[in-house]
């Protein structure tokens, strides 16, 4: 999912970019950052845990990245699993390894036979209803949109009384 941050008027912004662009890459790159940390925060928070919290350790923020005048920020995950997380998924008839460990860390079944007919019992199910979403990602960052998008403000006031002293 690529979601784009309009840092305000572009044609300011670029004009300010050709003046002072040291200044606006910094002030860009600290909102970019500040703007990760919060969404990365609040997306492990939802991530939900199965047997283990692998799903929600993957997820992280990348440096701010400068490319052509454009500054780039990533939250995301490699995870396989953080797709079918986000959006569930259609019926489908899942692993049962998976599906074993999670009923023994989640349910405390020790034993084998009994975790493995739960196991089934839960992958059935899936077969004919699939699994809703969670949306941590996409509903962190529409809950958290107004304090984004105040912090790229805030840099853009920074960029306004920098460009006065160039």
């Amino acid at each position: 999912m690529k979601i784009n941050i309009n840092a305000g008027d572009i044609t300011q912004l670029t004009a300010a970019w050709e003046q002072a662009p040291e200044l606006v890459e910094q002030e860009l790159s600290a909102a970019t950052l500040e703007a990760e940390m919060l969404l990365e925060r609040e997306i492990k928070e939802d991530t939900p845990v199965g047997a283990t919290a692998a799903l929600r350790e993957s997820i992280h923020s990348e440096a701010p990245r400068t490319l052509a005048n454009t500054v780039i920020g990533v939250v995301g995950t490699a995870s396989m699993h953080a797709l079918p997380v986000e959006l569930g998924t259609r019926p489908h008839f899942p692993p049962i390894e998976p599906l074993i460990d999670w009923v023994q860390a989640k349910l405390d079944i020790r034993d084998e036979e009994q975790a493995e007919g739960v196991a089934l019992s839960i992958a059935r199910k899936i077969a004919v209803r699939g699994t809703l979403g969670v949306g941590m990602f996409h509903r962190n960052f529409r809950q958290l949109q107004p304090q984004i998008d105040a912090m790229y403000e805030r840099a853009r006031g920074r960029i306004a009384e920098g460009l006065l002293h160039v």
